[in-house]
């Protein structure tokens, strides 16, 4: 997977994937009369309004934009009929030729590890064997340990499949976990000098990380084992630069995704070292700042929100020629 989504971003010249987290207030008028018409005030009808909605916007941007990441949240509100929406906009984006994160952030163990692998294993019954999600790569939450990875290790070796661990993230409250102190473990921070302080737990998850990718290396040199990292980092100790350094530095060999960029308030400067020197090892992504820009923009309308996205996505990836 990661060699592969390397290529396509080399050959598009474009680091960024697109979160497809439709919410009904961005449904556009037209398509939502429509799918309230047919199907009633129900879950089926916002679950079709997802799927129209989510195909006008791949077909706008699919050739100029590698990737989309879908939240299964935003699906799995509206019951049966929401995850039925999520895998029909996997099969769509997979017949453009875009790589699918699923965004599903599962984290536990034993069987129940195993059994969400499945989003990237697919299942065997009785001999056949068959792949329901269909997603490229999934995001995970490390909270509890290897024994929550590992059963994703195998699907990344033997499908060509891929991960994206939480790392560090922006939400406010992140420092409350992520900015512990945390002892344990040789981390190597020689080369951060802010040597004296004690290292934080997202150092911690940073290291492993690392050590775990080498279980599942593409032939790029970047592991198929990658990192989620906000854009805008929440942090009690440290200079914004100094901490996207050290996070590089920490997983050379670890590609990143990155939330936050638009409508969240990064930019490209507020990523750049992010990437490694070659301008490599991220993919940016922007959610509602691209599927929702036909309403910031009085010169679209629900008729061509397409366009209104193509647009918005083709200003970032000239933003991202960092």
């Amino acid at each position: 997977m990661i060699d592969r989504l390397m290529d396509k971003i080399d050959k598009m010249k474009n680091p960024t994937v697109v979160g497809l987290d439709p919410l009904y207030d961005m449904i556009p008028e037209k398509i939502k009369s429509e799918m309230l018409e047919r199907y009633g005030k129900t879950p089926k009808a916002v679950s079709e309004m997802f799927v129209e909605f989510n195909k006008g916007l791949i077909d706008s941007f699919y050739d100029i934009v590698p990737a989309v990441k879908p939240q299964i949240a935003m699906y799995e509100k509206y019951g049966v009929d929401g995850i039925n929406a999520y895998i029909e906009t996997i099969k769509y984006a997979k017949e453009k030729n875009m790589i699918v994160i699923g965004d599903i952030k599962r984290g536990d163990i034993a069987s129940t590890a195993e059994a969400y692998a499945s989003h990237l294993e697919g299942v065997e019954i009785e001999g056949e064997m068959f792949d329901p999600w269909n997603t490229d790569a999934v995001t995970l939450n490390p909270y509890m340990g290897f024994d929550a990875i590992e059963p994703f290790i195998k699907p990344c070796n033997e499908r060509d499949k891929g991960m994206f661990i939480l790392v560090k993230t922006s939400n406010p409250t992140s420092v409350q976990i992520q900015d512990l102190e945390s002892p344990m473990g040789d981390i190597d921070l020689k080369h951060i000098f802010t040597l004296e302080r004690t290292p934080r737990v997202y150092q911690y998850v940073a290291k492993l990380v690392n050590e775990w990718g080498k279980l599942a290396m593409g032939k790029s040199g970047y592991s198929k084992v990658g990192a989620v990292l906000g854009a805008t980092l929440k942090h009690t100790f440290y200079s914004d630069d100094v901490i996207r350094k050290e996070m590089r530095r920490l997983m050379p060999n670890t590609f990143f995704l990155i939330p936050g960029y638009g409508a969240q308030g990064a930019g490209a400067k507020d990523i750049k070292d992010f990437f490694d020197k070659d301008g490599r090892g991220c993919i940016v992504n922007s959610s509602r700042g691209i599927i929702a820009a036909y309403k910031n923009n009085s010169k679209y309308s629900d008729d061509n929100f397409g366009e209104a996205a193509r647009e918005a996505a083709l200003a970032m990836q000239v933003d991202l020629k960092i």
